[in-house]
């Protein structure tokens, strides 16, 4: 039986190779995911994609018809069309356990950098503004028992939630998928609704998918419910939140500030007023791009291509409904 063939936008680590030795020859994009990559990978069986690259289903019948597997190297697949994949018989695979901690840090991370003012006291020193008196600023936040907000409370949601307990913090989530196991968290509160969640939380955390219900479920509307002097952070999809909202809620003061590394579109325009806003922290989606991540994230999602090739079903197969009448 020939090998299949496998076309990646970006070249594979050792271990990852490793998974698909014998199963399958791989090629590297030479013109990379930004540029007209369809006709490199017209003679793949499967196909790995990045978070930013779009997969439609005139994509797909560019690549032909040998190409089974989609597969994406983190989690979020708003970019590929899973409808139009169904239709043609075409598995579509991500690696949702690959990028938890790293982004889970990341999150941590833009909390604490927000809450004590990390990045606007770094910024006026940059400036050459004189070294400023403690009363000319604006004092920060301490997180021990403050309350935090998350907006989904799966596997990343879950991780922050319990870094979040080990600073002191008092975690409540709003998510209504939630399974009984993480219904049952220690030392996290499940509020019934993101009305009722809002009010209460001095940092709000995002960590939902991007679909149709979740898009702008950060609006003008529910930004004014948080609390005045209240920050925001969303390391999940830029398209949780209405960004012109946004810089209205940090212009009037409502928001003390902001830290994102999603946007919506992405990649973003350039000089986005988020970016030179203050009271923001913008990281270029970097938050699950650590030495570890990537490496684990590749070396999983060769796994799903190659239980594919194999003829067996996928455990990250997104899906489901192609199972029994995917091409051979």
């Amino acid at each position: 039986m020939p090998q299949a063939h496998i076309w990646t936008g970006t070249a594979l680590p050792p271990a990852a190779m490793a998974v698909l030795e014998g199963l399958a020859t791989v090629s590297v994009s030479r013109v990379g995911e930004r540029n007209d990559w369809y006709a490199e990978a017209s003679a793949a069986d499967a196909i790995i994609v990045a978070g930013e690259t779009f997969v439609t289903g005139e994509v797909m019948d560019r690549i032909g018809p040998r190409l089974r597997v989609v597969a994406r190297t983190g989690i979020g697949v708003d970019r590929i069309d899973l409808d139009a994949a169904t239709r043609r018989g075409i598995m579509v695979v991500n690696t949702p356990d690959g990028p938890t901690e790293s982004t889970a840090e990341h999150t941590i991370a833009l909390l604490l950098n927000l809450c004590k003012q990390v990045m606007i006291g770094d910024r006026i020193l940059r400036t050459g503004h004189p070294f400023p008196a403690l009363p000319e600023l604006t004092p920060g936040l301490e997180v021990a028992d403050a309350v935090l907000g998350l907006v989904g409370l799966g596997r990343i949601g879950s991780r922050v939630a319990a870094i979040a307990r080990v600073l002191g913090m008092k975690v409540i989530a709003f998510d209504p998928f939630i399974t009984p196991e993480r219904a049952s968290m220690p030392g996290v509160e499940l509020v019934p609704s993101l009305a009722e969640l809002l009010p209460r939380a001095q940092v709000v955390s995002l960590h939902c998918p991007s679909t149709p219900e979740t898009r702008h479920i950060m609006n003008a509307g529910t930004l004014s419910l948080m609390p005045r002097g209240s920050y925001l952070i969303n390391a999940a999809r830029g398209a949780l939140i209405d960004e012109a909202a946004l810089l209205d809620a940090l212009r009037s003061g409502h928001l003390a500030g902001a830290a994102l590394d999603v946007y919506d579109p992405e990649p973003p325009i350039t000089n986005h007023p988020l970016f030179t806003h203050p009271n923001t922290i913008c990281t270029p989606h970097i938050g699950s791009y650590t030495t570890a991540s990537v490496l684990r994230m590749r070396v999983m999602v060769c796994e799903q291509i190659a239980s594919a090739l194999r003829g067996e079903r996928p455990s990250n197969l997104v899906n489901a409904a192609v199972w029994g009448h995917q091409r051979d």
